[in-house]
């Protein structure tokens, strides 16, 4: 009886292990198709990630620009591009072996197929290989990063050196003429008209983005850019140009762009600096050698302050245009101004009184306050308009008139 007994329970242990075997062997076949699946599904993934940058990069430059970086114009914005993506496919390979690790070990070592966790504390070989494997992985990535980065701050052999000077809230270009002759320099501000801003007619399609003096350099040319700030810190930005420099007061910055493509490009104003941040737009043309000379003969013309005496009509006609396009921001089209931040000019003491006093305020600035020096930003022939527009507009009506002579002979 006990005989039979001893060989019925070994038949029953040995069923148990029979059926805990084959329960093994079907858990592991379950656990191969499914890491099967994940390397499979990696693998597909891995394929689309590479249709969809392949599909970017032979789209249009506007398609392109809403799912990735846009290489631009210059040779430097593609090598940015290029660094970019290198980078991308680095992080890319490191998160398919790190979580495809983290899935097999999930997986293959899990409780239910009777895995013990190890004891270890320490491993010296995982220690060593996890300091020695990101090392040779930030070395591979510095060589192109620091070759790309050298080229970003090279700005020698510049054909072209342009001064920018960010004011609340627009850009001052200054030409050098590295050849002996006079620099010529203009103001460029934002163009968009006011209906537009104040919702009453229908937005543009340049909207915000649009200047009255656009910056103009020549193809194929490289521009060495000398970036200051003469009240707040700013920055020029420009993608398609690969440019983003802070412009900061007391401090000059350097950048260059070497466009190769004909077009107009746009930008911003990439620091915040004060209530009209969003109204500081860049335009730069790149135009041809030959269109270029002819602009610059031109504006090298037009640049010439006009000394001749004025009637208060021309003035005054000359005057509004100006005044709603360099002061209007601050002080309002109407004079009203904005109480308690800009003062208004309608019965002011200052467009009512001393007009030495008038010129001195608009020329040199009133310090302590937002009113900044125009004398350093707009020709004397401009500001005698505009301060005649002041002392004559919204029921001032002083009657007197302020000529460029008065502007460029007053003692700054």
């Amino acid at each position: 009886m006990q005989l039979k007994t001893h060989l019925f329970n070994e038949s029953r242990l040995n069923e148990s292990r029979l059926n805990k075997s084959k329960l093994n062997k079907s858990r592991l076949k379950k656990c191969w198709i499914l890491m099967f699946q994940i390397t499979t599904g990696s693998i597909r993934l891995v394929g689309f990630l590479s249709l969809f940058f392949c599909s970017v990069a032979m789209a249009s430059p506007s398609d392109r620009w809403q799912m990735n970086l846009s290489p631009g114009v210059t040779e430097l914005g593609k090598s940015i591009y290029d660094l970019h993506m290198i980078i991308v496919w680095i992080c890319v390979a490191i998160g398919v072996v790190v979580f495809g690790v983290m899935g097999y070990v999930l997986i293959a070592h899990r409780k239910s197929l009777g895995r013990t966790p190890a004891t270890f504390d320490e491993s010296v070989k995982i220690e060593i290989a996890w300091t020695i494997v990101p090392t040779l992985i930030l070395m591979l990535m510095v060589v192109p990063a620091t070759k790309t980065m050298i080229e970003i701050y090279d700005t020698s052999e510049a054909d072209l050196d342009i001064m920018i000077t960010g004011y609340q809230w627009k850009w001052k270009y200054e030409y050098i003429d590295n050849e002996g002759g006079e620099n010529f320099s203009f103001m460029s501000i934002l163009s968009t008209p006011q209906d537009q801003i104040n919702n009453l007619e229908p937005k543009g399609e340049n909207y915000l983005l649009e200047v009255d003096e656009p910056l103009v350099i020549p193809v194929n040319k490289k521009t060495r850019l000398l970036l200051t700030g003469a009240d707040v810190i700013h920055a020029w930005w420009v993608p398609a140009l690969a440019v983003k420099k802070d412009a900061i007061p007391g401090f000059v910055n350097e950048a260059w762009t070497l466009p190769t493509e004909i077009g107009t490009y746009r930008g911003q104003c990439a620091e915040l600096c004060g209530k009209d941040h969003g109204f500081m737009p860049i335009v730069v043309e790149v135009v041809s050698e030959e269109d270029y000379a002819i602009w610059l003969a031109d504006k090298k013309n037009a640049s010439k302050v006009d000394l001749s005496v004025k009637t208060k009509d021309e003035l005054m006609a000359s005057g509004q245009a100006l005044y709603d396009k360099n002061c209007a921001a601050c002080h309002q089209v109407n004079g009203s101004g904005i109480p308690g931040v800009f003062p208004a000019l309608i019965d002011s003491p200052i467009a009512l009184g001393d007009v030495k006093k008038h010129i001195d305020i608009v020329v040199n600035g009133l310090p302590g306050t937002a009113m900044g020096a125009y004398g350093d930003q707009l020709p004397p022939d401009v500001l005698a308009a505009i301060i005649t527009y002041e002392r004559n507009a919204w029921g001032n009506d002083v009657g007197d008139t302020v000529q460029a002579a008065d502007v460029t002979n007053f003692n700054r």
